[in-house]
């Protein structure tokens, strides 16, 4: 099982980051390797989407289904895919007026070795950018 913790400090407010978190439907614009999404449903409680990965010839979708409490926290439980384990969370915390401490942490384990094999290293490169991403992406939303 891998574990991936990363937290960044950002001169954005908790809502802001967020919102860029929460709004799936956005990731192909900025995240290289997201193929596409199908937001499967939001209600103030949940989000729930479809992912798929399209990244250096390697094609797959998994689902997750994330209850949340805007803007302090979301979190990651899957629905569906190639995964046997994927859960963790974002946690989102005021630094003054204007700037928050962005956390993320993921627990994952695919279904098989195969798989391992054939996705791990992909979705590793994911996990371990995708802070790196939604601060760029805050950057250039938020100025």
């Amino acid at each position: 099982m891998a574990i991936v913790e990363k937290s960044v400090l950002i001169m954005r407010t908790p809502q802001q980051m967020f919102d860029l978190v929460d709004r799936v439907e956005d990731y192909p614009q900025f995240l290289p390797w997201c193929g596409a999404t199908e937001l499967i449903s939001r209600t103030a409680e949940i989000t729930a989407a479809r992912i798929h990965i399209n990244f250096r010839g390697i094609k797959a979708h998994f689902a997750t289904e994330n209850p949340k409490d805007p803007p302090h926290w979301m979190n990651i439980n899957l629905r569906e895919g190639p995964f046997r384990r994927l859960d963790g969370g974002w946690r989102f915390t005021a630094l003054g007026d204007a700037g928050c401490k962005v956390e993320f942490r993921l627990h994952y384990e695919f279904s098989s070795r195969i798989l391992e094999k054939a996705l791990g290293p992909v979705f590793s490169v994911i996990v371990n950018t995708f802070v790196d991403s939604f601060v760029k992406r805050a950057h250039h939303v938020y100025g």
